[in-house]
Protein backbone atom coordinates (compact mmCIF):
# COMPACT_ATOMS: atom_id res chain seq x y z
CA UNK A 1 0.00 0.00 0.00
CA UNK A 2 1.30 3.28 -0.97
CA UNK A 3 -0.39 4.91 2.03
CA UNK A 4 1.02 5.41 5.10
CA UNK A 5 -0.52 8.02 6.66
CA UNK A 6 -4.16 5.96 8.14
CA UNK A 7 -5.83 9.49 7.75
CA UNK A 8 -9.80 8.92 8.48
CA UNK A 9 -11.84 11.50 6.51
CA UNK A 10 -15.46 12.64 6.90
CA UNK A 11 -17.27 15.28 4.31
CA UNK A 12 -19.30 17.14 5.95
CA UNK A 13 -22.44 17.87 4.44
CA UNK A 14 -24.74 21.30 4.75
CA UNK A 15 -27.67 22.15 3.75
CA UNK A 16 -28.32 25.81 3.99
CA UNK A 17 -25.39 26.33 6.82
CA UNK A 18 -26.62 23.57 8.75
CA UNK A 19 -24.78 20.74 9.25
CA UNK A 20 -26.57 17.12 8.81
CA UNK A 21 -26.47 14.81 11.76
CA UNK A 22 -25.21 12.26 9.77
CA UNK A 23 -21.78 13.68 9.34
CA UNK A 24 -21.12 14.26 13.38
CA UNK A 25 -22.15 10.52 13.50
CA UNK A 26 -19.64 9.69 11.23
CA UNK A 27 -16.66 12.09 13.33
CA UNK A 28 -17.70 9.92 15.77
CA UNK A 29 -17.68 6.29 14.33
CA UNK A 30 -14.27 7.79 12.36
CA UNK A 31 -12.59 8.56 15.39
CA UNK A 32 -12.92 5.05 16.67
CA UNK A 33 -11.29 3.64 12.90
CA UNK A 34 -8.93 6.20 13.64
CA UNK A 35 -7.70 4.94 17.14
CA UNK A 36 -7.71 1.50 15.91
CA UNK A 37 -5.17 2.71 12.42
CA UNK A 38 -3.21 4.80 15.54
CA UNK A 39 -4.00 7.66 12.73
CA UNK A 40 -5.63 10.97 12.45
CA UNK A 41 -9.00 12.06 11.79
CA UNK A 42 -10.35 15.08 9.58
CA UNK A 43 -13.06 16.88 8.58
CA UNK A 44 -13.39 18.26 4.66
CA UNK A 45 -15.84 20.87 5.13
CA UNK A 46 -17.07 22.80 1.39
CA UNK A 47 -18.88 25.73 1.62
CA UNK A 48 -19.80 29.40 2.69
CA UNK A 49 -19.14 31.18 5.98
CA UNK A 50 -18.44 27.61 7.66
CA UNK A 51 -16.64 28.60 10.46
CA UNK A 52 -18.99 27.37 12.76
CA UNK A 53 -19.52 24.01 11.50
CA UNK A 54 -16.16 23.79 11.37
CA UNK A 55 -15.17 24.58 14.84
CA UNK A 56 -18.23 21.75 16.00
CA UNK A 57 -16.01 19.49 13.89
CA UNK A 58 -13.66 19.70 17.24
CA UNK A 59 -16.12 18.68 19.01
CA UNK A 60 -16.65 15.27 17.54
CA UNK A 61 -12.63 14.42 17.92
CA UNK A 62 -11.51 15.62 14.52
CA UNK A 63 -8.21 17.17 14.45
CA UNK A 64 -8.09 18.67 11.60
CA UNK A 65 -10.76 20.39 9.60
CA UNK A 66 -9.92 20.62 5.18
CA UNK A 67 -12.07 24.11 4.73
CA UNK A 68 -12.89 25.27 1.41
CA UNK A 69 -14.95 28.69 1.70
CA UNK A 70 -16.48 30.51 -1.02
CA UNK A 71 -19.45 32.57 -2.25
CA UNK A 72 -19.85 30.41 -4.64
CA UNK A 73 -19.93 26.92 -2.91
CA UNK A 74 -22.58 27.98 -0.42
CA UNK A 75 -25.47 25.69 -2.61
CA UNK A 76 -23.94 22.31 -2.83
CA UNK A 77 -23.43 21.57 -7.10
CA UNK A 78 -22.29 18.71 -7.86
CA UNK A 79 -19.56 19.16 -10.57
CA UNK A 80 -17.56 21.87 -8.28
CA UNK A 81 -17.53 19.87 -5.11
CA UNK A 82 -16.84 16.62 -6.94
CA UNK A 83 -14.03 18.64 -8.43
CA UNK A 84 -12.47 20.00 -4.90
CA UNK A 85 -13.55 16.39 -3.19
CA UNK A 86 -11.41 14.58 -5.90
CA UNK A 87 -8.54 16.77 -5.90
CA UNK A 88 -8.14 16.70 -2.44
CA UNK A 89 -8.24 12.51 -2.29
CA UNK A 90 -5.60 12.72 -5.30
CA UNK A 91 -3.29 15.15 -3.13
CA UNK A 92 -3.79 13.48 0.31
CA UNK A 93 -4.29 10.03 -0.39
CA UNK A 94 -6.47 9.43 3.16
CA UNK A 95 -6.67 5.59 4.01
CA UNK A 96 -10.39 6.07 4.06
CA UNK A 97 -13.26 8.28 2.99
CA UNK A 98 -16.74 8.56 4.40
CA UNK A 99 -19.94 10.19 3.31
CA UNK A 100 -23.56 10.03 4.19
CA UNK A 101 -25.65 7.63 2.23
CA UNK A 102 -27.81 10.57 1.53
CA UNK A 103 -28.61 12.59 -1.64
CA UNK A 104 -26.13 14.64 -1.72
CA UNK A 105 -23.74 11.97 0.03
CA UNK A 106 -24.45 9.34 -3.00
CA UNK A 107 -24.51 12.03 -5.80
CA UNK A 108 -20.70 12.85 -4.57
CA UNK A 109 -19.18 9.90 -2.99
CA UNK A 110 -19.38 7.94 -6.69
CA UNK A 111 -17.89 10.24 -8.41
CA UNK A 112 -15.46 10.96 -6.07
CA UNK A 113 -14.77 7.03 -6.04
CA UNK A 114 -14.35 6.98 -9.81
CA UNK A 115 -11.70 10.35 -10.36
CA UNK A 116 -9.79 8.84 -7.85
CA UNK A 117 -9.96 4.62 -8.52
CA UNK A 118 -10.98 4.16 -4.95
CA UNK A 119 -13.22 1.80 -3.99
CA UNK A 120 -16.36 2.53 -2.44
CA UNK A 121 -19.38 0.71 -0.85
CA UNK A 122 -22.53 2.09 -0.95
CA UNK A 123 -25.56 2.04 2.36
CA UNK A 124 -23.02 0.83 4.98
CA UNK A 125 -24.35 -0.25 8.45
CA UNK A 126 -20.96 -1.03 10.00
CA UNK A 127 -17.63 -0.38 9.86
CA UNK A 128 -14.41 -2.26 11.02
CA UNK A 129 -10.56 -2.29 10.39
CA UNK A 130 -9.31 -6.11 10.41
CA UNK A 131 -6.22 -7.96 8.86
CA UNK A 132 -7.76 -9.71 6.35
CA UNK A 133 -5.76 -13.16 4.36
CA UNK A 134 -7.28 -12.57 0.83
CA UNK A 135 -6.18 -14.66 -2.19
CA UNK A 136 -3.39 -15.60 -0.36
CA UNK A 137 -2.19 -12.55 0.53
CA UNK A 138 -2.04 -10.88 3.79
CA UNK A 139 -3.37 -6.79 3.81
CA UNK A 140 -3.41 -5.52 7.15
CA UNK A 141 -5.61 -3.00 8.44
CA UNK A 142 -8.29 -2.74 6.19
CA UNK A 143 -11.94 -1.40 6.37
CA UNK A 144 -14.54 -3.47 6.80
CA UNK A 145 -17.52 -2.42 5.05
CA UNK A 146 -20.51 -4.48 6.00
CA UNK A 147 -24.12 -3.58 4.34
CA UNK A 148 -27.37 -5.64 3.91
CA UNK A 149 -27.13 -7.80 0.69
CA UNK A 150 -29.86 -10.29 -1.29
CA UNK A 151 -32.84 -7.47 -0.18
CA UNK A 152 -31.76 -7.91 3.45
CA UNK A 153 -31.82 -11.30 4.02
CA UNK A 154 -27.39 -11.86 4.30
CA UNK A 155 -24.93 -9.23 5.51
CA UNK A 156 -21.81 -8.94 2.97
CA UNK A 157 -18.53 -8.07 4.31
CA UNK A 158 -17.09 -5.63 1.57
CA UNK A 159 -13.34 -5.35 1.36
CA UNK A 160 -11.34 -3.18 -1.21
CA UNK A 161 -7.81 -4.65 -0.89
CA UNK A 162 -5.80 -3.41 -3.82
CA UNK A 163 -7.11 0.19 -3.30
CA UNK A 164 -4.94 2.74 -1.31
CA UNK A 165 -8.05 4.79 -0.18
CA UNK A 166 -11.25 3.42 0.62
CA UNK A 167 -14.41 4.79 0.60
CA UNK A 168 -18.18 3.81 1.92
CA UNK A 169 -21.50 5.75 2.50
CA UNK A 170 -23.07 4.93 5.49
CA UNK A 171 -27.14 5.77 6.23
CA UNK A 172 -28.46 8.13 8.46
CA UNK A 173 -28.82 6.71 12.11
CA UNK A 174 -26.91 3.75 12.31
CA UNK A 175 -23.92 5.54 14.04
CA UNK A 176 -24.45 6.60 16.90
CA UNK A 177 -23.30 10.60 17.22
CA UNK A 178 -20.71 10.99 20.73
CA UNK A 179 -19.54 13.95 21.33
CA UNK A 180 -16.35 14.38 23.57
CA UNK A 181 -16.71 16.19 27.12
CA UNK A 182 -14.11 18.74 25.72
CA UNK A 183 -13.03 19.74 21.92
CA UNK A 184 -10.06 18.47 20.37
CA UNK A 185 -7.92 21.59 20.01
CA UNK A 186 -7.38 20.91 16.42
CA UNK A 187 -6.50 23.22 13.31
CA UNK A 188 -8.73 24.70 10.12
CA UNK A 189 -6.32 24.32 7.36
CA UNK A 190 -8.03 26.44 4.39
CA UNK A 191 -7.50 25.70 0.90
CA UNK A 192 -8.26 28.66 -1.31
CA UNK A 193 -11.32 27.73 -3.64
CA UNK A 194 -10.38 28.34 -7.58
CA UNK A 195 -12.70 28.37 -10.14
CA UNK A 196 -13.06 25.86 -13.03
CA UNK A 197 -14.90 26.41 -15.95
CA UNK A 198 -16.65 23.03 -16.28
CA UNK A 199 -18.24 23.98 -12.41
CA UNK A 200 -20.62 26.45 -14.14
CA UNK A 201 -21.91 23.69 -16.68
CA UNK A 202 -24.86 22.72 -14.44
CA UNK A 203 -26.18 26.32 -12.47
CA UNK A 204 -28.91 26.22 -9.74
CA UNK A 205 -31.70 28.75 -10.63
CA UNK A 206 -33.62 28.22 -7.72
CA UNK A 207 -34.15 25.97 -5.29
CA UNK A 208 -37.37 24.47 -3.72
CA UNK A 209 -37.19 22.30 -0.52
CA UNK A 210 -39.92 20.94 2.07
CA UNK A 211 -38.61 20.23 5.17
CA UNK A 212 -39.41 16.64 6.54
CA UNK A 213 -42.22 16.96 9.56
CA UNK A 214 -41.51 13.46 10.97
CA UNK A 215 -38.61 13.16 13.14
CA UNK A 216 -38.30 9.85 13.88
CA UNK A 217 -34.96 9.46 15.38
CA UNK A 218 -35.50 11.91 17.86
CA UNK A 219 -38.67 10.29 19.06
CA UNK A 220 -38.14 8.59 22.71
CA UNK A 221 -41.20 6.65 22.09
CA UNK A 222 -42.26 4.82 18.82
CA UNK A 223 -45.39 2.49 18.25
CA UNK A 224 -44.51 0.64 14.81
CA UNK A 225 -47.31 -1.04 12.97
CA UNK A 226 -46.76 -3.42 10.16
CA UNK A 227 -48.75 -4.93 7.48
CA UNK A 228 -51.20 -7.37 10.12
CA UNK A 229 -52.57 -4.17 10.83
CA UNK A 230 -54.84 -5.08 7.86
CA UNK A 231 -56.36 -1.28 6.67
CA UNK A 232 -55.05 2.20 7.06
CA UNK A 233 -58.41 2.38 9.30
CA UNK A 234 -56.81 0.06 11.64
CA UNK A 235 -53.74 2.22 11.69
CA UNK A 236 -55.52 4.56 13.88
CA UNK A 237 -55.29 2.01 16.55
CA UNK A 238 -51.94 2.92 17.12
CA UNK A 239 -51.75 6.76 16.19
CA UNK A 240 -54.23 6.56 19.33
CA UNK A 241 -51.83 4.70 21.32
CA UNK A 242 -49.10 7.13 20.22
CA UNK A 243 -51.16 10.07 21.34
CA UNK A 244 -52.03 8.76 24.91
CA UNK A 245 -48.23 7.93 25.23
CA UNK A 246 -46.82 10.74 23.96
CA UNK A 247 -45.01 9.27 20.95
CA UNK A 248 -44.65 8.93 17.34
CA UNK A 249 -46.40 6.39 14.46
CA UNK A 250 -44.00 3.99 12.44
CA UNK A 251 -44.63 1.36 10.15
CA UNK A 252 -42.45 -1.17 8.18
CA UNK A 253 -42.04 -1.27 4.58
CA UNK A 254 -44.65 -3.45 3.88
CA UNK A 255 -47.44 -1.52 5.75
CA UNK A 256 -45.54 1.58 4.11
CA UNK A 257 -46.09 -0.29 0.48
CA UNK A 258 -49.69 -0.94 1.15
CA UNK A 259 -50.36 2.90 1.90
CA UNK A 260 -51.27 2.45 5.47
CA UNK A 261 -48.78 4.82 6.73
CA UNK A 262 -46.47 7.68 5.05
CA UNK A 263 -42.95 6.60 3.26
CA UNK A 264 -41.33 8.89 6.04
CA UNK A 265 -42.26 6.90 8.79
CA UNK A 266 -40.87 3.88 7.70
CA UNK A 267 -38.49 1.97 9.50
CA UNK A 268 -35.89 -0.45 8.64
CA UNK A 269 -33.05 -1.19 6.10
CA UNK A 270 -34.98 1.20 3.25
CA UNK A 271 -36.12 3.64 6.05
CA UNK A 272 -34.66 4.98 9.06
CA UNK A 273 -32.48 3.51 11.35
CA UNK A 274 -34.29 4.43 15.07
CA UNK A 275 -32.86 4.12 18.71
CA UNK A 276 -35.92 5.74 21.19
CA UNK A 277 -36.33 4.19 24.76
CA UNK A 278 -39.31 2.26 24.03
CA UNK A 279 -40.17 0.92 20.37
CA UNK A 280 -43.91 -0.87 20.12
CA UNK A 281 -43.97 -3.49 17.16
CA UNK A 282 -47.55 -3.86 15.94
CA UNK A 283 -48.76 -6.87 13.76
CA UNK A 284 -45.19 -6.73 12.69
CA UNK A 285 -43.30 -10.21 11.85
CA UNK A 286 -39.64 -9.23 12.52
CA UNK A 287 -38.02 -9.45 9.36
CA UNK A 288 -34.19 -8.63 9.42
CA UNK A 289 -34.73 -5.68 6.92
CA UNK A 290 -37.49 -4.12 9.69
CA UNK A 291 -34.52 -5.28 12.50
CA UNK A 292 -32.15 -3.56 11.27
CA UNK A 293 -33.60 -0.18 11.99
CA UNK A 294 -35.08 -1.11 15.32
CA UNK A 295 -33.01 -3.47 16.85
CA UNK A 296 -30.82 -1.19 19.10
CA UNK A 297 -34.07 -0.14 21.04
CA UNK A 298 -33.43 0.13 24.35
CA UNK A 299 -36.51 -1.29 25.22
CA UNK A 300 -39.08 -2.93 23.24
CA UNK A 301 -42.52 -4.38 23.15
CA UNK A 302 -43.83 -6.46 20.78
CA UNK A 303 -47.32 -7.69 19.39
CA UNK A 304 -48.38 -10.59 17.01
CA UNK A 305 -50.60 -13.31 17.33
CA UNK A 306 -47.98 -15.46 15.60
CA UNK A 307 -46.32 -17.21 18.22
CA UNK A 308 -43.32 -17.85 16.13
CA UNK A 309 -42.61 -14.43 14.51
CA UNK A 310 -38.65 -13.38 14.21
CA UNK A 311 -39.45 -10.32 16.39
CA UNK A 312 -40.40 -12.38 19.52
CA UNK A 313 -36.30 -13.30 19.21
CA UNK A 314 -35.93 -9.91 19.93
CA UNK A 315 -38.18 -7.96 22.05
CA UNK A 316 -37.81 -7.79 25.55
CA UNK A 317 -41.61 -8.19 26.22
CA UNK A 318 -44.25 -10.08 23.78
CA UNK A 319 -47.40 -10.64 23.70
CA UNK A 320 -49.03 -13.23 21.37
CA UNK A 321 -52.72 -11.79 20.57
CA UNK A 322 -54.86 -9.79 18.00
CA UNK A 323 -53.87 -6.11 17.96
CA UNK A 324 -57.30 -5.26 17.30
CA UNK A 325 -57.85 -6.34 20.78
CA UNK A 326 -54.42 -5.91 22.56
CA UNK A 327 -53.82 -1.98 21.40
CA UNK A 328 -57.31 -0.98 22.75
CA UNK A 329 -56.70 -2.75 26.09
CA UNK A 330 -52.96 -1.05 26.45
CA UNK A 331 -54.97 2.38 25.51
CA UNK A 332 -57.66 1.90 28.27
CA UNK A 333 -54.99 0.83 30.83
CA UNK A 334 -53.10 4.40 30.24
CA UNK A 335 -55.73 6.42 30.46
CA UNK A 336 -57.23 5.09 33.26
CA UNK A 337 -55.32 3.53 35.28
CA UNK A 338 -51.57 4.28 35.19
CA UNK A 339 -52.02 8.56 35.09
Amino acid sequence: MKNKQHEVWVFIEQRAGKAADVSFELLSKGRKLAETLKGTLKAVVIGHQMDEISQRCFLFGAKEVLLVDHPELKIYNTLPYARIMSELVDKHQPRIVLFGATFIGRDLAPRVASHTKSGLTADCTDLQISDVTYMRKDYPQLLLQIRPAFGGNILATIITPENPVQMATVREGVMEMHPLDTPVKGKITEIPFKEDPTDKLVQIIEQHREENKVNLKAAPIIVAGGYGMGSKEDFGLLHELADVIGGEVAGSRAAVDAGFVEHARQVGQTGVTVRPKLYIAVAISGAIQHRAGMDESNKIIAINNDPEAPIFDICHYGIVGDAKEVIPMLIDVYKHKLK
